[in-house]
C-alpha cells in the first residue's frame, strides 16, 4: 500500500510538472544573462565570440596543464592570483581577466560575495547523460573544445530522467524524440542554467549533458561558477 501511495504521489508530481512552461533566452550581449530571473526562462545565453588571443591562451593552458582540475570557493578579486599560483602558463592574462569578470557578473546578479569556481581540462564527457542539477543556478562557459548540450523544456520527457531511462542510452530512452531536438552551446558562449533548487522551478530545471569528446586532441577547457555556501 505504501509503495502504491508513493507511485501515485510521483505520478501527480510529474503531471503537475508537465504543465510548467519554460523556454530559453539568447542574446548577443552580456545583458542577456539577466533574463534568467524571468520565471519562464530556464537558460539564458550570451552568444559571444571569444577573442583570438583568449583562444590562444586557452590552447596554451591545455598543452601545459593536460590534467588541470581546480576547485575553490573564492572572492572574485582573488581569482587572478589563485590561477597564477595553480596554472602553468606562458601568458594567460586575458583569460584570467575574463574569468574574474564572469565571477563578478555572477556575484552582481545574485548579490553574492564569493563563488564556487571550477576550472579544468576534460578529455571525456563528465556528465554524459541528460540530467538536471540540484542547484539554484550555474554559470558555464567552454574556452576550448565542444560545449554543453541541452534540451528545451517542451522537448523533454522528464519521466525518462534518472532511473526512468531503465538503463537505456539517451538516444533510445525517449527523453527526446529526434536528434534535432538537441541544442548546443558553442565555444565562448556564456550560459546561466537554472536548476531544480531555484525557488518555484522544481520540475523545470534545465536538462543538459556534457558533449562527447571524440579524441584527446579535442580536450575541453571548461569553467563553471556556482553559489558558495561559505
Amino acid at each position: 500500500m505504501e509503495g502504491d501511495s508513493m507511485r501515485i504521489v510521483e505520478a501527480v508530481k510529474l503531471k503537475s510538472f508537465s504543465k510548467l512552461s519554460r523556454s530559453s533566452y539568447i542574446g548577443d550581449n552580456l545583458s542577456a544573462l539577466s533574463e534568467i530571473f524571468k520565471e519562464k526562462i530556464n537558460i539564458s545565453i550570451w552568444q559571444r565570440k571569444l577573442d583570438s588571443n583568449i583562444r590562444k591562451e586557452a590552447e596554451d593552458i591545455i598543452n601545459l596543464n593536460p590534467d588541470l582540475q581546480l576547485s575553490t570557493v573564492i572572492y572574485p578579486k582573488d581569482i587572478k592570483n589563485f590561477l597564477l599560483s595553480n596554472v602553468k602558463s606562458e601568458n594567460s592574462s586575458l583569460i584570467y581577466q575574463d574569468i574574474t569578470k564572469l565571477a563578478d557578473v555572477f556575484c552582481n546578479l545574485f548579490n553574492s560575495e564569493k563563488v564556487s569556481l571550477r576550472f579544468g581540462t576534460l578529455d571525456h564527457a563528465m556528465c554524459p547523460r541528460f540530467h538536471v542539477d540540484m542547484v539554484q543556478c550555474r554559470l558555464i562557459t567552454t574556452y576550448h573544445g565542444v560545449a554543453t548540450e541541452w534540451l528545451q523544456h517542451s522537448k523533454v520527457d522528464r519521466t525518462k530522467l534518472g532511473l526512468g531511462n531503465k538503463g537505456r542510452p539517451d538516444e533510445e530512452s525517449g527523453i527526446y524524440q529526434k536528434s534535432d531536438d538537441i541544442e548546443h552551446l558553442e565555444e565562448g558562449h556564456v550560459a546561466l542554467l537554472k536548476g531544480e533548487s531555484w525557488s518555484g522551478n522544481e520540475g523545470a530545471g534545465l536538462v543538459h549533458r556534457s558533449p562527447k569528446v571524440e579524441s584527446v586532441n579535442q580536450k575541453r577547457l571548461l569553467l563553471t561558477i556556482d553559489f558558495s555556501d561559505k
